[in-house]
């Protein structure tokens, strides 16, 4: 996993967003372990307590469990996981619309400007 961060907003909620991809495009399967605190924050070179917050939030919001002698796990909820993607795309669709609306484009023109941009991908 590539650590690169972003100023403008907290560290550990950018890595509980990279963990969230993780989950939700099947890199880290459900009830697979995660890594210690420890190898995270050596791994993307921030403080454990950060990585400590980004993975107790993401078991607030039920995407993550903890077995106590043995680590963090991936939810085996997986309708939360589909749930979650959804969530996610729509937020990245919400920005895309925004943005394009932004540039000019019609909401009309949209369906037609993606379908060009995958067809040349």
């Amino acid at each position: 996993m590539s650590w690169t961060f972003d100023n403008n907003l907290p560290i550990y909620l950018q890595i509980m967003e990279k963990i969230k991809l993780q989950i939700v495009s099947h890199k880290l399967e459900p009830n697979q372990q995660l890594p210690t605190v420890r190898e995270l924050a050596s791994e993307a070179g921030v403080n454990p307590n950060t990585i400590q917050r980004a993975l107790s939030d993401l078991e607030r919001e039920g995407l993550v469990y903890s077995k106590r002698t043995t680590g963090r796990f991936v939810t085996e909820d997986r309708d939360l996981i589909v749930q979650t993607r959804k969530q996610l795309s729509e937020e990245k669709l919400k920005n895309f619309v925004t943005g394009m609306l932004q540039f000019g484009y019609q909401k009309e023109e949209l369906p037609n400007v993606l379908s060009e941009y995958i067809k040349g991908v």
